[in-house]
């Protein structure tokens, strides 16, 4: 029989190339140096290839070795794929799930609805990652991490997506504003004020100007804020206005602030809040699960938090 690679090889060559050093892809992978390097040798042996040329600064991988680390990239994702299908074959929902979350979700939903899987999956062991989306997108697709928790639509590559629920945007505002007197703010109306969102690279700006149909608003200071938590600060101060997730606001984002919040009168007026996993996996069920699971204990729990940013906004 031929001899072929070991996942333990790949597993090698991967951190090589994540580290581009010996020493440091050996630290990563909890061996010595030399185990490592002997590993790696035997598998340019059994491949008949030189892998990487070994110079004294930095290691660069071959042509073929960029290809075997390209295919031994997808053979370690199907062997961590098959471990996690017999994992939920004996329950669902169990074992180690990487979820990546983008900024504008993850400190409102999740301490929402975590309680709620804890209790229904007691053996899911959860890590999170919480990053800007074409980041978690590109970690999703190098096999980092499993499923994404982010804002539909976006550009997903490849993945397959599933929308969860809706999460409407409000106008939120000093109480003193003229627009504050409103029931609904008309798009148009926010065209004429300074408008004041969050930093390129969060999905929510755009999001927040597709609903307005806005392509060149009337933008406020040339200040522009990293989190919500400061464009709330920005917008408390005075200096313009601006849209912020629904679940933002029941979270409690406004509390200890003079803003208040009215309905954007527009159609459709809210994000698609859905999960993102690679197509073709074998955890499409447990993946699922989870979603159909986020939804049901965000519906439990967005109906009494509603009425109570309403209370707070009369």
């Amino acid at each position: 029989m031929t001899r072929q690679p070991t996942l333990r090889q790949l597993h090698y060559l991967d951190a090589l190339a994540r580290a581009g050093h010996f020493g440091r892809a050996a630290e990563a992978a909890n061996v010595t140096q030399s185990t490592l390097s002997a590993a790696l040798k035997d598998l340019e042996t059994t491949l008949g290839v030189t892998l990487v040329d070994r110079g004294k600064r930095r290691v660069v991988f071959t042509p073929a070795g960029e290809e075997v680390l390209r295919r031994g990239r997808q053979l370690l994702e199907g062997a961590e794929e098959l471990v996690a299908a017999a994992t939920a074959a004996q329950a669902p929902l169990s074992g180690l799930l990487r979820l990546g979350v983008i900024p504008t979700i993850g400190p409102f939903l999740l301490p929402r609805v975590l309680p709620g899987l804890r209790r229904a999956f007691p053996k899911l062991k959860l890590v999170l990652v919480e990053d800007q989306t074409a980041r978690i997108v590109d970690q999703l697709e190098s096999g980092a991490l499993d499923v994404l928790l982010l804002a539909l639509p976006c550009d997903c590559g490849g993945a397959e997506t599933m929308d969860l629920f809706e999460d409407e945007f409000l106008t939120t505002l000093p109480k003193t504003h003229a627009l504050a007197s409103l029931d609904a703010v008309p798009p148009d109306r926010l065209a004429e004020e300074p408008l004041l969102l969050l930093q390129e690279g969060h999905c929510l700006r755009s999001h927040a100007l597709s609903v307005c149909n806005f392509t060149d608003p009337a933008l406020g200071p040339a200040v522009e804020a990293t989190s919500l938590h400061t464009l709330v600060q920005m917008v408390d101060g005075g200096l313009g206005v601006t849209l912020l997730p629904r679940m933002a606001v029941d979270a409690g984002i406004l509390r200890g602030t003079s803003l208040v919040t009215r309905p954007l009168d527009a159609d459709p007026r809210s994000r698609a809040i859905g999960l993102a996993w690679r197509r073709g996996t074998g955890r499409r069920k447990d993946f699922d699960l989870l979603g159909r699971t986020i939804a049901q204990l965000q519906r439990e729990k967005s109906a009494p938090a509603s009425r109570k940013s309403q209370r707070s906004n009369q």
